[in-house]
């Protein structure tokens, strides 16, 4: 199968995963599906196979949400699986369990909540509590998951450690976690992040700076630690011979996914290591291209659904702009070659993603590519050393000394990790703009016409001088139109003139709030209106005043938010060119931002 007709082949899968025609859903058709492909297989007519591979992956992701329906509410009691390593979520603990065969959004509280917090994935957990059904609109972005349905749990019982792979996960996770005990809580999770892409204490600081830098990707495991790993492992599998380098290499990338969770990322890259090392034992070498198609079509052929996870998608893009784009941007570039491949294999994971990162958070921000060229050479080694030393030095850490053994050991770690936290807080605050959906068509255009501007170019820079011209000669218009915008589920920004105002009303995610004021291209806020008080409150506007310290913060009577102003109905307060009235003050604030009143001419 040549690269171009692998390609086809995992558009074909992708296609009829992504249609899940519902009258393929049978088994019956499944059968067809089957046949057609394995007639293209059999008499090498690549268009039938085509055809079967994208019947079947349409009925599979038919079958698929089917399974997804919701049932009917009931009461439920018994032991399940954990899925998911469970997760704090707006003062709930959030973990994906099996429950008879079924996945479900668990949420515990209080009690329930203290009861799960230190148990990991794979561990099997009598819970109950009641089950009910998810809304489309809920449940669609979790798909890819399986789940169909939440529960509410009011009670954790005894719990037992999983199957033999969970457990030995388990336990290399504590492990390298115990390694760490010396870290600073943000660097332990950032560790965390690097190691084994667990992300989920991290704070809403971190996560805005390597949202708002580009580097999110490096706390996402992905291709290079599955590389890093069959390297820490390389000596060993060159001793042994074909087949057993082959099930041992294989058993490692098992190992490997179930103690990072089997996330998207993690399925892509897993899958071209074992085609990869396939490939290797029976003499077939086969280009990167054609790895990453065959492992795009097959895990949608297993898990269909997988279509439907933005991980899973930029995942695939990084590879495939990589695949296609890497060596041609690397020659065409200047400068040392170890600078120009750098810089190439970045700009071509880049282009791979963008169709999909910009219209799903909005914008791409420039800063990105220099914040991957002083970031990615130092990720690669705190992965390496991470694993490589966090597990003797975790096994010592509960011995007589072991914790300065430790501490010593993982001085590198400590300091690459200074490194990329650094990198990614200085890009976050970088003013170098975004790139929007319409800056990137905008760009494909420019990027076609550059032909046509060689062949016009004087009638084109003339109408190019009139259009600046006329610019030039329109005058300033003063004051500007109030700007208002959503930055994120119940947080709003107010901006004119450069006055700007936020008015915080039960948002739920700080980190959200965060990423927001990065899209809007905020640098300084004036005022800050905290619309309900509470430590909830507190503790999602707290990163925001951190990060943009205001002039002006105003809450309601009983509000503990240190710094802040205490205001009553009627008052109006004048922001620049913008004014805020209060209009109640009880049980919460109740506020308008409008434009400020016109000042009188002099005299």
């Amino acid at each position: 199968m040549s690269d171009l007709a692998a390609v086809v082949l995992a558009l074909s899968a992708a296609l009829g995963a992504w249609l899940a025609a519902p009258s393929t859903a049978g088994v019956l058709p499944l059968v067809g599906a089957g046949l057609v492909a394995s007639a293209g297989l059999a008499l090498r007519r690549p268009l039938l196979l085509f055809v079967g591979v994208g019947l079947a992956t349409s009925g599979l992701a038919a079958r698929s949400w089917d399974g997804l329906r919701p049932p009917a509410a009931h009461t439920w009691s018994g032991t399940a699986t954990l899925v998911t390593d469970p997760a704090r979520v707006s003062g709930a603990l959030r973990v994906v369990a099996r429950v008879d065969g079924k996945r479900v959004e668990a949420w515990a509280r209080g009690s329930a909540a203290s009861a799960l917090t230190d148990r990991l994935a794979g561990d099997r957990v009598r819970l109950e509590g009641r089950i009910e059904p998810l809304s489309p609109a809920v449940r669609n972005p979790v798909a890819y998951r399986h789940v169909g349905a939440q529960m509410s749990v009011d009670r954790v019982g005894e719990w037992n450690a999983g199957n033999l792979p969970s457990r030995l996960a388990n336990g290399i996770r504590r492990t390298l976690l115990a390694s760490t005990s010396s870290f600073p809580a943000d660097r332990r999770a950032l560790f965390a992040g690097f190691v084994l892409g667990d992300a989920r204490d991290q704070t809403p600081e971190v996560t805005d700076d390597f949202r708002a830098s580009g580097l999110t990707h490096l706390l996402v495991v992905s291709g290079e630690n599955v590389a890093f790993v069959l390297g820490l492992f390389a000596p060993l599998l060159r001793r042994l011979g074909l087949r057993s380098r082959l099930v041992v290499g294989l058993a490692v990338l098992g190992l490997f996914g179930v103690l990072t969770r089997w996330e998207p990322s993690v399925l892509r890259a897993e899958a071209m290591a074992a085609l990869t090392l396939v490939a290797s034992t029976v003499g077939r070498p086969a280009s990167g291209l054609r790895i990453l198609a065959l492992a795009v079509a097959g895990l949608l052929l297993v898990d269909p659904l997988l279509v439907t996870s933005l991980g899973f998608g930029l995942s695939v893009g990084a590879c495939t702009g990589i695949a296609l784009l890497g060596r041609p941007l690397t020659r065409a570039l200047p400068g040392p070659r170890p600078l120009a491949s750098a810089l190439g294999v970045t700009l071509a994971a880049e282009a791979g993603v963008a169709p999909l990162l910009a219209p799903a958070f909005g914008a791409i921000p420039l800063v990105t590519l220099p914040a991957n060229l002083l970031a990615i050479p130092a990720a690669g080694p705190l992965t390496a050393w991470g694993i490589a030393a966090g597990l003797p030095a975790g096994i010592a850490a509960g011995l007589p000394g072991g914790a300065t053994f430790a501490a010593v050991v993982h001085l590198p770690t400590r300091l690459l990790l200074a490194w990329v936290a650094t990198v990614a807080r200085h890009a976050a605050a970088a003013p170098f703009g975004r790139l929007t959906t319409t800056h990137l068509v905008l760009l494909a255009v420019a990027l076609a016409a550059a032909g046509l501007l060689a062949t016009h170019r004087r009638r084109w820079m003339v109408a190019a001088g009139a259009v600046v011209a006329g610019a030039a000669a329109v005058p300033a218009l003063a004051p500007g139109p109030v700007d208002g915008r959503d930055l994120a589920a119940g947080a709003r920004l107010w901006r004119r003139d450069g006055a700007t105002v936020v008015v915080v009303d039960g948002a739920r995610k700080a980190a959200d709030l965060l990423t927001g004021m990065h899209d809007a291209d905020v640098t300084r806020l004036d005022v800050v209106v905290v619309c309900r008080p509470g430590p909830g409150s507190n503790a999602v506007v707290g990163p925001l005043l951190r990060r943009f310290p205001p002039r002006l913060i105003l809450a309601p009577a009983g509000s503990t938010l240190p710094g802040a102003t205490v205001v009553t109905a009627g008052e109006a307060l004048g922001v620049g060119t913008l004014t805020v009235t209060v209009d109640a003050v009880n049980p919460s604030l109740v506020v308008r931002v409008g434009p400020a009143a016109p000042r009188a001419p002099p005299g």
